[in-house]
C-alpha cells in the first residue's frame, strides 16, 4: 500500500495555516497550544533520541508545542486517554477497541507496503521441537501486557481455539510489560516460549540482531490492524484532527520525513476504515472480553 499525495488535504492545510494559531482551541483542556501525545511502551519506549527528533519534527511542521507522554504499561496509557490528559495516542489495536468510545481513528502506519502485523509465536533457537503453541503445553511461557494483542490475546484465542483453558493451560505465565523483553525472557531461556509483536520482532532484528538470533519464530499469525494512532473525540477539534493527521500523511514526501520513516521503521502513514479491526474484536467476542471506556 503506498501513501499518496492528497491534494485535498494539502489545501485544508494551506487553508488552516493562515489562521492563527492562538485562535485555534489547541488542547483545549490545559488551555496551552500544546498537543499531549502518548506512546504505549513497545519497541520506540527504549528510543529516546528517535523520539524527541520525531517530536521535534512534528513541532516544526505542526507550529506548536507537542509533547511526549510514556508510560511503563498499555493500562496506564489508556488511563490517561480516559482522564483527557492525551489529545493523541499510538496505542494497541487491542486497546483502540476497549477505547473505542472515546478516540477516533487517526492514521494507520504502513509497514512493508501494508498495514497489518502478525503475532509471532516465539522459541529459543535451540528449542528445534516446537512448531505449535500446543507444544508448549505445562511450560513457561511470557506475555507482553494482558492488553497486547499479539503478546497476550492471540495466544490465549489460539489455545481457546484448540480446546484448553488458556487460564491453566501453561505451567507459569508472567508479563515482561514490553514485546523485547518478552524477546529477552526466550533469548536467556527464562521462560520457554513467547508471544510478540511481529514489527517489534523485526525492527530488532535489523537494529539488535544479537538478541533476536536467540530466538526461533515458531508460528505466525494472520494478518491484523497495525496498531494506530488516535484522537481523543473530547479534546480534538475537526482542525487538530486533520492538522495532525495531515502531518503524518505528508511525512513520506520530504527527505526529512522519510529519513524518519526509517529510523521508525516504517513506509509511512495511511487512512483506515475501523474495520481493519474487526478480527481482534472478533476475538474479544470469543473470549468473552468486553469493550469498556
Amino acid at each position: 500500500m503506498k501513501v499518496l499525495p492528497n491534494r485535498n488535504r494539502r489545501r485544508i492545510v494551506q487553508a488552516l495555516s493562515v489562521v492563527p494559531l492562538l485562535s485555534l482551541p489547541f488542547s483545549a483542556s490545559t488551555g496551552e497550544n500544546s498537543f499531549r501525545f502518548g506512546m504505549t511502551p513497545a519497541f520506540l519506549h527504549n528510543q529516546h533520541a528517535l523520539l524527541e527528533d520525531w517530536r521535534l519534527y512534528m513541532i516544526r511542521h505542526l507550529g506548536l508545542k507537542v509533547d511526549f507522554t510514556q508510560r511503563d504499561s498499555y493500562r496506564e496509557t489508556m488511563d490517561l486517554i480516559r482522564l483527557k490528559q492525551l489529545d493523541f495516542a499510538w496505542l494497541c489495536d487491542y486497546p483502540y477497541l476497549h477505547l473505542k468510545d472515546l478516540v477516533r481513528l487517526l492514521a494507520v502506519p504502513v509497514y512493508q507496503g501494508q498495514s497489518y502485523y502478525h503475532s509471532y509465536f516465539i522459541v529459543h533457537k535451540n528449542n528445534t521441537q516446537v512448531d505449535s503453541i500446543l507444544a508448549l503445553k505445562d511450560k513457561l511461557f511470557a506475555y507482553a501486557d494482558p492488553y497486547s494483542n499479539s503478546g497476550y490475546l492471540v495466544p490465549r484465542f489460539e489455545i481457546h481455539q484448540a480446546g484448553y483453558n488458556p487460564d491453566n493451560f501453561f505451567k507459569k505465565t508472567f508479563f515482561t510489560w514490553s514485546h523485547k523483553k518478552v524477546i529477552e525472557s526466550v533469548a536467556s531461556q527464562l521462560s520457554q516460549g513467547g508471544a510478540v509483536d511481529s514489527f517489534v520482532w523485526d525492527t530488532l532484528s535489523k537494529v539488535s540482531p544479537s538478541l533476536t538470533d536467540q530466538t526461533r519464530i515458531m508460528w505466525k499469525s494472520p494478518g491484523y490492524g497495525f496498531p494506530p494512532i488516535v484522537a481523543q473525540i473530547n479534546n480534538v477539534n475537526e482542525q487538530d484532527f486533520i492538522l495532525m493527521q495531515s502531518m503524518l500523511l505528508d511525512m513520506s514526501e520530504s527527505r526529512e520525513g522519510q529519513r524518519l520513516l526509517t529510523r521508525l521503521n516504517l513506509d509511512g502513514f495511511s487512512i483506515q476504515k475501523t474495520d481493519l479491526y474487526d478480527s481482534v474484536s472478533n476475538m474479544m467476542k470469543v473470549l468473552g472480553v468486553f469493550v469498556s471506556t
